[in-house]
């Protein structure tokens, strides 16, 4: 038998749902779509960064796990990799029943997403490299990160206006220029190899 996927009409209504599971969904059109499993290299680089992050900002204000909600025509709600918050939208987010950042709320700081394989045209690629940066740059985040495995590449962009802007592609030993965590030392290869 076939179990038809509820349909949500509005935000609240899909932060009201509860499946039972720890399925990872992102809601698109009114409809949930299952985000499947993280691969294990995503998940330990995100760690691995989480816990760098740890030598420059409050464990407050590192989010994992958190979706943020963001203007698109068929996606209401995105689950990036990792989240650098501001001190405000931590505290709204512990008065919240989930960990959603809404449209009313302030932007993070950063976000960090591991980029899934792909070519160009391809879902994954265009998902991470063409409509998560319009999605972000809406909501008005400063900056950006791109973790590509496949391409052994980290790209970071920043806010220059109402898009995003390059500050680097960095691979090998070059190291990773943050315009918000200046004193953040890290090498691209420190990132692409922390998940093998």
């Amino acid at each position: 038998m076939t179990q038809a996927k509820p349909r949500f009409n509005t935000l609240e209504e899909y932060l009201n749902y509860d499946d039972g599971t720890d399925t990872r969904y992102e809601l698109v059109n009114g409809v949930l779509v299952d985000m499947g499993s993280e691969k294990r290299l995503n998940e330990k680089i995100a760690i691995w960064l989480l816990s760098q992050f740890l030598q420059v900002v409050s464990i407050d204000l590192i989010a994992r796990g958190t979706q943020i909600a963001v203007r698109s025509r068929t996606v209401t709600a995105r689950n990036p990799d990792l989240m650098i918050l501001t001190e405000e939208l931590d505290q709204l987010l512990s008065q919240q029943s989930q960990s959603l950042i809404t449209l009313e709320m302030p932007a993070p700081v950063l976000i960090v997403e591991v980029v899934s394989p792909g070519e160009p045209g391809s879902q994954n690629y265009d998902r991470d490299y063409v409509a998560k940066p319009l999605e972000y740059a809406s909501r008005g985040i400063p900056e950006y990160w791109l973790i590509d495995p496949t391409r052994e590449l980290v790209v970071v962009l920043y806010l220059d206006g109402e898009r995003y802007s390059e500050i680097g592609r960095f691979r090998n030993s070059d190291r990773v220029s943050s315009r918000t965590f200046p004193d953040l030392n890290l090498t691209a290869d420190q990132i692409l190899k922390a998940g093998r």
